[in-house]
């Protein structure tokens, strides 16, 4: 087998490979010497057909099945030949059984950079603090009041923050109705965020029974991708509203809220528990974004190209899948985004991530770090208690190797943050500019 390479441009190679002649003629028998024994031709016994009839009636079948068996059988070879390290799958460009007998296919690939690392212990970070204070706890416990207070009907009042209401509504767009933005017997919940403070806000000291034309300029960034950058007129009709009861704020509050609280003061301590345990898991989230900016800005080189469009690939996939949450049926298309913007819009993103897990992969092969039979059983734990699985059934749900290796990826990665983690020089931020994180739950 004869191999030459030769530099397309940055990490790209271009291997030409060319299997010789008793190789091809090997594959070629056996592949016509099964495909007689299988078919039946008109005028021929099973398995007494002659070769130059098959060849007449299959040979471009045949020779394209053969061309991929050769692929498949010689390339890791001419990798090994060539001693490349080639970071993602192969782009055959172009194949052909040549007159000599020889079969010659050329294959792009990309491959490994070369990276000299830097520094990456004893990096400074600073952690943002972890502040639980008693307006964050009164703030849970006004958003569960809002949760468990009845709703009763409202006849006579206009619509105000904190009504449920039902609606009917079509949004249009430079006069045209929006296929995307209608909806029937439709709830909003005023002032929950939830549909967006544009829209929530259309509907604020409207009655029950009313209808109305209401215009909304919605700024560039809105969440909804229909909706961004776009003066939307709804024509809506208020159907029904209903207010909240707010429960008092007592004991018995606190028992409703659950069996394992006794007294307000149990639920304000389970409050501020879980408040903090989010902060902790926010700052920690925090500080390896804040490990992995100084290790990229630190760290100058070339990432390979197909990599970066397997991620923008990745990114756009899960821009589509959003859309079908929010919107059932909502493709990109109808959202008016193009896969050209996306691409565009994600390509520095998807460069970071390329080039941080090749940093990641660098510093896990200088310090020696691999994951051990321990940790993959702890993370099949972990995911059973998310899932409510035994060990024996993650196990079995991975299997599968193309399941299995971007897991096993992902919790290397975790381990190799968790070093740098350990490693970092850290500061803590002042509690007082930290009382303003408060999380929801």
């Amino acid at each position: 087998m004869q191999v030459t390479v030769e530099s397309v441009s940055g990490l790209t190679r271009k291997m030409k490979i060319v299997v010789p002649g008793q190789d091809v003629v090997t594959k070629l028998d056996a592949a016509y010497a099964k495909l007689g024994r299988d078919v039946a031709i008109k005028g021929f016994r099973k398995g007494k057909t002659p070769r130059q009839v098959l060849e007449k009636n299959f040979g471009a079948k045949v020779r394209a099945e053969v061309a991929d068996k050769l692929i498949q059988d010689t390339y890791f070879d001419a990798l090994e030949q060539m001693k490349l390290d080639v970071v993602a799958h192969p782009d055959v460009k172009a194949f052909n059984f040549d007159g000599d007998g020889s079969f010659v296919y050329d294959v792009e690939v990309d491959v490994r950079p070369e990276i000299e690392l830097g520094q990456y212990k004893g990096l400074e970070v600073e952690q943002i603090a972890m502040v639980v204070d008693e307006a964050l706890v009164d703030r849970e416990l006004a958003a569960m009041r809002q949760q468990m207070a009845p709703l009763q009907g409202v006849e006579d009042r206009a619509i105000r923050n904190g009504d449920l209401i039902v609606i009917d509504f079509q949004g249009f767009h430079d006069g045209a109705p929006m296929q995307q933005v209608r909806g029937e017997d439709y709830s909003v919940d005023i002032g929950s965020g939830r549909n967006g403070k544009e829209f929530e806000e259309l509907f604020v000291g409207l009655l029950k029974g009313e209808e109305s034309q209401r215009t909304v300029a919605f700024p560039a960034g809105f969440a909804n991708p229909v909706l961004a950058g776009k003066t939307v007129e709804f024509k809506i009709a208020i159907k029904d509203v209903k207010e909240r009861v707010l429960p008092a704020l007592d004991d018995e509050f606190a028992k409703d809220a659950g069996v394992e609280f006794s007294s307000l003061e149990d639920l304000r301590q389970h409050l501020r528990a879980r408040l903090l345990k989010q902060q902790e898991e926010i700052a920690q989230g925090d500080l390896t974004d804040k490990i992995m900016l100084k290790l990229l800005e630190a760290h100058d080189f070339e990432v390979p190209n197909r990599l970066v469009a397997y991620e923008i690939n990745a990114l756009i996939k899960e821009t589509e899948d959003n859309l079908e949450r929010r919107s059932p049926g909502m493709t990109l298309e109808a959202a008016g985004i193009t896969h050209e913007q996306l691409t565009e819009q994600y390509k520095d993103a998807a460069i970071r991530r390329v080039k941080g897990d090749f940093l990641l992969k660098k510093i896990a092969a200088q310090e020696n770090i691999t994951l051990t039979d321990e940790d993959m059983n702890n993370a099949f734990e972990r995911v059973g208690k998310v899932y409510g699985m035994s060990v024996a059934d993650v196990k079995q749900y991975f299997r599968k190797r193309e399941d299995l290796l971007p897991f096993m990826n992902e919790l290397l990665s975790e381990k190799i943050v968790a070093f740098l983690r350990a490693e970092a020089v850290i500061t803590k931020a002042p509690a007082a500019a930290a009382a303003t994180t408060g999380v929801n739950a």
